[in-house]
Order: structure tokens, then sequence, then C-alpha cells
């Protein structure tokens, strides 16, 4: 018989989402909840960007996972397995069992490096790197720092991954540093992206375009990196708008992995069955699943189409405990979620374009005055101490 316990609130995943959520519950003085992560370390993972481009120390974005763990909640230190809401359990991955009277799911975004043919084997050395780990931040930078001529790629992959903008980042941080080194005529720079455009929204991408232009970097739309050859150093790039494939060479490279929702939500009940990403199906803007009312889900896990970002999160936190806590009185659900992301894309070593939007896909400022549809130096120091600052002393701690 499997050991079980029960609490009235369990919240499975203890990074930005989880965590966030937690801290507002318990400053609505909500009893009984409970935090589901094995993590021992938590991170602030916009701050990977930087580190890759030289900007930010790796130490800096990490913190023992027990200094944000809100007072008063219990905290599961193992991994969620499986999820029955039927029976309104979960399974831990040693076969004990929680009982919940209401969940929140928001176990984060499984990244699929197997998906790239090659990439795996060679990640962090013979120049490939990638800053979606935090052991892999630094060497990017140290391979951007010794590169001083060649070709260099940064490549995207299709479908939702977390921060859309990562990927274009280290490019432009990469290109401006080999500027200021008076390398950038001897180095090729290439930029392999999924999507029709610069970016979704177009105020934004028509930025982007002079950005990339700036650097003469040439852009591969529609297009992916498939496969690569570490032994001779080579990647295909496949065309999806025309079914061609094309190789090119590479002295250093970026990749981000396609993403997806962890396999064991994608095996769940919990998950969008018309979506093979298996994210939670829920409604977009209460955050409520769609077929168990006592299931809310956010953040990078969720099927709400915005933007995965921690400024969605941000958003979303707040959405989701006001309608919990209704939920739990039996009162209808009024609080909604528009679609709010924001997108801080670093486009030189001291300059960034606040793209913030929402479903509209229309530009939405949250600063009064400035115009933040244009590069600008005061919007860098807001990425590199603004948001982190933000981040750790209001966000996690259910104050923002």
């Amino acid at each position: 018989m499997a050991a079980r316990r029960h609490h009235k609130i369990v919240i499975v995943g203890g990074g930005s989402a989880g965590i966030s959520v937690a801290a507002r519950l318990v400053r609505q003085n909500v009893a009984d909840v409970a935090v589901v992560d094995p993590a021992t370390t938590h991170y602030y993972q916009p701050l990977w960007t930087l580190v890759g481009g030289g900007r930010a120390p790796v130490e800096e974005s990490a913190r023992p996972q027990a200094s944000v763990m809100p007072k008063g909640v219990t905290w599961i230190q193992q991994a969620a397995a499986e999820i029955d809401p039927d029976n309104r359990e979960v399974t831990l991955d040693d076969g004990s069992v929680v009982g919940y009277d209401f969940l929140v799911v928001c176990p984060g975004i499984q990244l699929d490096w197997e998906k790239i043919k090659g990439l795996s084997p060679t990640l962090g050395r013979d120049g490939v790197s990638s800053n979606y780990l935090y052991e892999l931040a630094p060497a990017t930078w140290n391979f951007i720092r010794n590169t001083k001529s060649g070709t260099a790629v940064f490549g995207m992959p299709a479908g939702p991954i977390k921060c859309a903008g990562a990927p274009q980042k280290i490019a432009y941080l990469a290109a401006d540093y080999w500027r200021q080194q008076g390398v950038l005529h001897n180095i090729d720079v290439h930029l392999v992206l999924p999507t029709p455009g610069m970016f979704g929204v177009k105020e934004f991408s028509d930025v982007l375009v002079g950005v990339a232009r700036r650097y003469g970097i040439t852009v591969h739309f529609e297009s992916e990196v498939t496969e690569v050859r570490s032994d001779v150093r080579e990647v295909t790039v496949t065309d999806k708008k025309n079914d061609t494939t094309h190789t090119l060479p590479y002295s250093v490279m970026h990749l981000v992995p396609p993403q997806s929702a962890p396999d064991w939500i994608k095996k769940g009940p919990l998950a969008d069955p018309n979506n093979p990403a298996g994210y939670v199906e829920i409604d977009k803007h209460t955050m409520q699943h769609t077929r168990y009312p006592n299931v809310f889900s956010l953040g990078d896990a969720g099927s709400s189409p915005n933007s995965k970002t921690g400024a969605a999160i941000r958003k979303q936190a707040p959405v989701v405990v006001e309608n919990l806590v209704a939920a739990m009185a039996g009162r209808p659900l009024t609080a909604s979620y528009g679609g709010y992301a924001s997108c801080p894309l670093t486009t030189a070593r001291r300059k960034m374009l606040l793209a913030e939007f929402d479903y509209s896909m229309k530009p939405t400022p949250s600063i009064p005055v400035i115009n933040t549809v244009k590069e600008r130096t005061d919007m860098w120091y807001l990425k590199r101490y603004g948001l982190p600052f933000l981040y750790w002393n209001l966000m996690l701690k259910g104050r923002a």
C-alpha cells in the first residue's frame, strides 16, 4: 500500500510559477498548501542569456530552493510522476501518494535535446553550446570570446519555447562583442528562425530587422537546424517552407532545443489531447482546467497561447490565486489573464528592446512616458539589475 498524505492545495512545481502562487496563497492566509519539487537550487533563468554573452556571472542566477520557499508551506522534496485527477491524487517518484482538494500544475517545460540529431553529444565542446542550461551558459561565452573568424550559427526550434527571444538575444550580444573586438567582418553570422518574420509583433519585428542588418547577420526564415555533425563542424538546415535542406559550417554555434510539456504530463489525463506537445489543457483567461474545475495551471506547462516568459507568470499568478480562492468558496471565477508577456530583447551589450504584448499581438507597454518600441540603454539596466531584483524580492514573495 503506497504511503499517503493529503493537503488542501497541492502545487506541482517549485519554479517561478509554483513559488509565486504559493507565496500569494500564504499572503491571503490560505492554510495547508504543499509544494512538490525535488530541486535543491532555484534558478533565475533569464540571466543565462547575459551569462552566455559575458555580461553577468552565472552564480548570480542561483539560490538555495529553501531560501525562496514561502514560510508556512509544506515542501515535499520529491518529483511528481503521475496525476490522477479523478481520484484527486498525485503519485510521487517513490510511489507515495499525495491527495488534494485543489491542484495547481506548473512543473515547467521539458528540453527535448534529442530532437536535433547529433546535438547532445557535442554540447559544451567543439564550439557548440546553449544558454538553456546553467552548466552551459558559461561555455557559450567562452566559445564566443575565443572566436576571431569563421562562421557562427544561432538556431531556434519550431513550437513554443521558454523565452522565445533568447535565440536572437545571444546572437546580438555575440555580434556586438565581435564588433567591439574588431573581428565581426571576419565572422559570417547566421540566424536560423522557424518563423516567417523576426518576431510575432510587427512593431518589434521591424526593429529587429534593422538590428540583424546592422550586424550583417544572414537570417534564414521558416527554417530549422535539424542535424549537427560535429566531426566536420557542419549543420543541416531544413527549409520548412520549400521542403529543402542545405548545410552550413560552424566555428561557434548556439542552439535552442525543441521543447514540450514533461513526458509524464503528456501521457496523463490533464494534457490537451489535440496538442502533441502535451500541455495542460486550460482556459486561456481563467487558467482553470477545461475538464477538471479543481485543477489550475500556469507557466510553461500550461496550454494558454501566450509567450512562455517569467513576465507572463507574473501576470498569471494573481489570476490563478484569485480564481482558486473563488473556486474554493464556490464563487464564480472573475479574474482574467489577457495574455500579457514581456520579452526583454538584448540587441547590443548595453541596449535592450522591451517587447511587451498580449493575446492581441499588439504592443502593450507597461512603463509610461518612454518609448519602448526602440532600443534603449536604460532598458538594458532594467534587464541586468531591475528585473532580477523584482524577481527575487517581489515576485517570488507574492508582492508583484
